[in-house]
């Protein structure tokens, strides 16, 4: 094998032997030319015979001189070739395993200095092994520190920026925490008025709007929804507490309810992820129909179906809608959702990564879409749940005074879109009224009553008038 900088020894006794041949028979055709001539040209031709012979050998060994020079030049770039073939090898290599493999080990969250000592160790043992200098190895190295160089400011960067939208989201929530509480205070000072009282209800309903997409910047940003429950939850006040949360919640209804509940830990994600569906359902779909929504028992758990009557999603729709969805779950940045971002998908696959949830979008049975939400079985209880989580409003907690069916007057205050109907049964207090389409309470309506303290109670006589009587 000829090593790289070594001359080959092979060629050398051809080449003597190709120099000698021509000049051998130079000199013979010279002499012989010298014998068979006339003595007077003798001389002459005897001189030009040792020219040509002389011209001769001087040609043939420039030629082999040149030949071996050639030869060692052949056999120079034939070794450079192959150092060529093994360094882009392993530059393939890099590119193709270590890089993406050390990328990857980050996202799993080893620390960059193990990560960068593991792989330059196998570089060195790659470089050696394939016959290659140390300072090929250490340039791969330098390479291989870079990129995770880059790769951790990147990140270091994106969760800088993640971190400062939850910072934002946090004081949103805060204002509005406060904003609530305000409202609540003049709920029970102006009670008795009900053009004020709906125009509070009313602001009530948009407070609990911005505090949605408060918490919807929050999850984005990778944290969890600012409230946290710690009682169980019966799931139809569950799905009540995620009407409440969007424009057009008069047009849901709610059909065939399991009657199970939901810990604590896990309704809040499933408020918020139901509220993003339902919001989604209710933008996209004509403003005359319904949105149903029914909770079934499943082997798995408790499925959530949310079908519209809008336009259907297409296969590429659907497909591109589920990719965001497992992106989400994956974690989603904040660059990707672009200049003018659509939140809905993003936030509920963030928070079925968060709780395990299961989302799926087929083509619904009133040529829309319809929603599928799982809710597993160790998020469910059958055990009796003592908290309560619809409502409009954002903020949770117990009060002394309370209108609990108080939201009653939000049909007389909020007008509805499409025709009268009743989305949810109406509340049990019994009185003398026209029936009405209660809409869904305050999220601060989130304690258990006592016998000893019962809330008053807002209603409207047959005639739409608006009373208020203290429960007995």
């Amino acid at each position: 094998m000829v090593r790289e900088g070594s001359s080959p020894g092979g060629p050398r006794p051809a080449s003597v032997l190709a120099w000698l041949v021509p000049t051998a028979v130079t000199a013979v055709a010279a002499t012989v030319a010298a014998v068979t001539v006339h003595s007077l040209a003798r001389t002459s031709v005897v001189w030009i015979g040792v020219a040509a012979t002389v011209a001769v050998a001087l040609v043939t060994a420039e030629l082999s001189r040149r030949g071996r020079v050639i030869a060692e030049l052949r056999a120079r770039a034939a070794a450079q070739q192959a150092v060529l073939v093994r360094q882009e090898a392993e530059s393939v290599r890099l590119s193709a395993e270590l890089l993406p493999e050390a990328v990857a080990r980050l996202g799993q969250g080893e620390f960059p200095e193990d990560v960068l000592a593991s792989l330059s160790d196998r570089i060195a043992r790659q470089a050696r092994e394939a016959g290659l200098t140390p300072e090929f190895a250490a340039a791969h190295q330098a390479v291989l520190r870079s990129v995770l160089e880059a790769v951790v400011a990147v990140e270091d960067l994106r969760e800088s920026a993640q971190r400062a939208f939850v910072n934002i989201a946090r004081r949103v929530q805060a204002i509005v925490h406060q904003q609530a509480q305000e409202l609540r205070e003049m709920e029970d000072r102006h009670g008795q008025a009900p053009d004020v009282f709906g125009d509070l209800l009313r602001l009530d309903h948009g407070t609990a709007l911005i505090g949605r997409l408060a918490d919807s910047i929050a999850v984005l940003g990778g944290a969890r929804p600012g409230r946290q429950w710690s009682r169980a939850v019966p799931l139809f006040s569950v799905l009540r507490g995620a009407m409440s949360r969007i424009i057009d919640y008069q047009r849901v209804e709610l059909h065939s309810i399991s009657e199970v509940a939901v810990v604590g830990t896990a309704v809040e994600p499933l408020i918020h992820a139901l509220a993003e569906l339902l919001d989604n359902a209710t933008r996209y779909s004509p403003p005359q129909t319904r949105v149903h929504v029914t909770a079934v028992e499943v082997q798995s758990g408790i499925a959530v179906e949310i079908e519209d009557g809008g336009v259907s999603m297409s296969e590429e729709a659907r497909k591109r809608a589920e990719r965001m969805l497992r992106q989400a779950q994956q974690g989603i940045d904040v660059n990707d959702l672009g200049e003018t971002p659509r939140l809905g998908l993003a936030v509920v696959g963030r928070l079925s990564q968060l709780c395990n949830f299961q989302v799926s979008l087929r083509t619904s049975a009133y040529g829309g879409v319809r929603a599928v939400v799982i809710v597993p079985q160790d998020l469910i209880t059958t055990a009796p749940a003592t908290g309560r989580a619809h409502g409009i409003g954002t903020a949770s907690g117990p009060r002394t005074v309370r209108t609990e069916y108080a939201a009653a007057q939000i049909a007389a205050h909020i007008p509805a879109q499409g025709s009268p109907r009743t989305a949810v049964p109406p509340p049990a207090a019994p009185v003398a009224q026209a029936p009405v389409a209660p809409e869904p309470q305050r999220a601060a309506d989130l304690r258990d009553d006592t016998p000893g303290d019962l809330p008053q109670v807002a209603e409207r006589t047959s005639g739409g008038l608006p009373q208020r009587r203290r429960k007995a």
